[in-house]
Order: C-alpha cells, then structure tokens, then sequence
C-alpha cells in the first residue's frame, strides 16, 4: 500500500478492505506514511463504493479506521446531490510552546501576521496538526512553506502538519479560509482540502470564538460552519463542519460529496 501511494503521489490514497467489527475498513497512506484518518479520502472511498453499487441500499455503516470505529450517514440535499456525512474521532488538544518568529517564516510570512489574541495549538479529531491563526486573508496569498523546517520548530509534535486558518473568507458565506501545509514526512507540500483538520477547526471555532457575540452560530449546543480551502492553489473548496455539544464533549461531523475524475492503472516493479 505504502508503494502504491509513493506512485500515486497524491496527498492521501485510501485502501477500503474487509473488517470485522465495521461495515468497511479504511487504511490511508500519503506517499510517505500511514496515516489515522483522512476526511476527503473518507468521501472518496463512500462516493466510489456507493456510486459503483458495492454499499447497496445502505445509507448508514461504519467505517474502521486507526483513528476509531466511525459512522457515516448517507443522504441528498434538494438537488438530489449525493452527500456523506462522517463523524471524526473526538477532539483534541495541545500547547504549542515553540517561536513564533520561526513558525512565522517557515510559512513564508511576518510575524505580525500571526493572530495573537486567539491561541496557537495542535488539534486533532484523528490526525493531529497546528492551527494557528491569522489576521487577514492577505497573508495567505504570501505564503510559501518551508516544510522541511516544520520539525525543528513543533517540538512536542515534529511530525504534525501546520494549518493556518482567518476569520476573513473570499465566499461571503463561509466561516473561515485555511490553508494546509503537509509535515515533510508524508512527502507532500500542500493539501488542498483537509477534511480532519476542518473538523478540529470547529471544535477550536467552538472553544474560542463561538461565545463572542460577532461570531456566535445558532446555538451554543450546535455549530454549522462551512470552511473554505484551495483558494491559492486554484483548488476552491468547502467543508461542512457541525459540532454538537453532547455531555462535556463534542461530536464533530464533515459533511461533503466528491466528483469522479479519472480512473488509471498502475505496476509495482
């Protein structure tokens, strides 16, 4: 599989296997490593099994993943548009007690671009990166990685991926603008959407923001977010993000579809 995803070379290849305690398994591997979780190649995989009729009339299962036992619901929206809900590992987080300045330029940005008023942490709901937030959506148009450096500068997790994220978007309806930066050890620069990184985006949107009246959504016990990402690699796209608050923790949904765009064979030598 390893192999298969080196050739491939796309940020995340996903294997759906058999499972035992699940309706599917699920393993994702970049064209360096195995990962726990990956959102979009969650949709892919649902959209290509269900498209080419190999879930029947299902439109719950679950899905194993190093990340968890998962479920995910099936459903359309009024033009008859196939959507796949997942929900994601529960929340978590993490300091990030690095520098600034250096985190700042290994993105290719100022300092004072970082947003200082709201924390910089790692987050996962299944793979783990650093969401750091910006002030303005100019400084994403500036932005160019220096991955090889990431590191050396997130200490306590060198092998995370970095995420910076804005409150300021180009889709007037959408939430927040993010862009994501892969860890040098997946062998990848830059994903264009990142589905499990959006999702730990709305536990962090629920822990810090939602209670200040300008960005308050709905409820405090649910949040709907749309997130948007790609915008400067000319891959526009959107993550439907719900967080549900259920006892003291979070439930954290995606919700998406994905397009067929090509089919093609490969050799392993």
């Amino acid at each position: 599989m390893q192999a298969i995803a080196h050739q491939v070379g796309f940020n995340e290849t996903a294997f759906p296997l058999p499972s035992a305690v699940a309706d599917v398994r699920i393993r994702f591997f970049t064209p360096g490593h195995e990962i726990n979780l990956c959102g979009h190649a969650t949709m892919a995989t649902i959209y290509a099994l269900k498209t080419k009729g190999l879930l029947g009339d299902k439109t719950e299962l679950t899905i194993e993943t190093k990340a968890g036992v998962l479920p995910v619901r099936l459903h359309t929206n009024a033009q008859e548009q196939l959507l796949i809900t997942m929900t994601q590992a529960a929340p978590q987080f993490r300091a990030f007690n690095g520098s600034y300045a250096q985190l700042a330029s290994a993105m290719g940005i100022q300092e004072a671009d970082i947003e200082t008023e709201l924390p910089i942490v790692y987050g996962s709901t299944g793979t783990w990166t650093l969401l750091i937030p910006i002030k303005s959506l100019e400084a994403f148009k500036h932005m160019k990685p220096n991955n090889k450096r990431f590191p050396e500068i997130l200490q306590e997790m060198p092998r995370a991926s970095l995420h910076p994220f804005c409150l300021e978007t180009y889709d007037p309806h959408a939430h927040m603008h993010a862009r994501h930066f892969s860890s040098p050890y997946s062998g990848t620069i830059e994903d264009p959407v990142t589905g499990t990184a959006s999702g730990v985006m709305g536990a962090y949107y629920a822990a810090h923001l939602a209670e200040q009246p300008q960005h308050s959504l709905n409820t405090l016990d649910s949040l709907e977010l749309c997130i948007e990402q790609g915008h400067e690699i000319g891959r526009d796209g959107r993550v439907q993000v719900t967080v549900t608050k259920q006892r003291d923790e979070q439930l954290i949904e995606v919700t998406g579809t994905a397009v067929y765009v090509d089919a093609f064979e490969l050799s392993l030598m």
